[in-house]
């Protein structure tokens, strides 16, 4: 009679050890389910433009290039007016608001309101374009911290109005880049524009070779 109710006792036990063993891969189960369900569904990869030698990065680290490539394509297309700046620019302005951060769009906003009451976009066309030779290159993209930088962008602007040019001048704009990865849907470089880290300062004529 012992023998029976030892086998039955260790019957038991071994149920017992099969259900806590359940239990805990039912858990382990939910956990990884949940670790699944909450993974993000896209990550932005920013590699940089050369890939000959191959890239290894960590998956959060954005090129310099490709801050500057950024911030030359924003700041040209808002600052691009084909027909009429007064309606063009803010046209750009509402377009591009999810690459500018809050702060910038109010900067951008007084001034457009500033120059339309002072008539310097009423009728005016305008171009923006790379100083020849002076595109990207490794000092334009200064590193502040994993998620801050600041882009040098020199700039040729062109200005006419009603066909007589009116402006020809080279600027330099040092913008503020922060990282932005809120919506990648309307943004998907995950970054965006703050604005000037300091006062644009107009350049000389540049001479061949692409000095000032």
């Amino acid at each position: 009679m012992s023998r029976y109710r030892h086998a039955l006792f260790a019957r038991d036990s071994h149920i017992l050890t099969l259900r806590l063993i359940i239990a805990a891969l039912l858990a382990l189960c939910t956990m990884m389910w949940w670790g699944w369900k909450s993974a993000p569904t896209d990550l932005t990869i920013h590699n940089p433009p050369d890939l000959r030698s191959g890239s290894t990065r960590a998956w959060w680290e954005v090129d310099p290039s490709n801050v500057y490539a950024f911030s030359f394509y924003v700041w040209q297309q808002i600052n691009r007016w084909p027909s009429n700046g007064e309606e063009d620019y803010r046209q750009n302005l509402y377009s591009y608001q999810n690459f500018l951060t809050p702060s910038c769009q109010i900067e951008l906003n007084r001034e457009y309101e500033r120059r339309r009451n002072s008539n310097e976009l009423n009728n005016r066309v305008r171009g923006i374009y790379e100083i020849p030779g002076r595109g990207y290159r490794p000092e334009a993209v200064d590193v502040i911290s994993r998620d801050s930088w600041v882009v040098t962008l020199d700039l040729a602007i062109d200005e006419q109005y009603r066909g007589t040019p009116v402006r020809d001048i080279y600027i330099r704009y040092p913008l503020r880049v922060v990282r932005a990865d809120v919506d990648p849907a309307s943004n998907p470089w995950g970054l965006q524009i703050d604005c000037f880290d300091e006062i644009p300062q107009r350049l000389s004529m540049p001479k061949e070779g692409g000095a000032s």
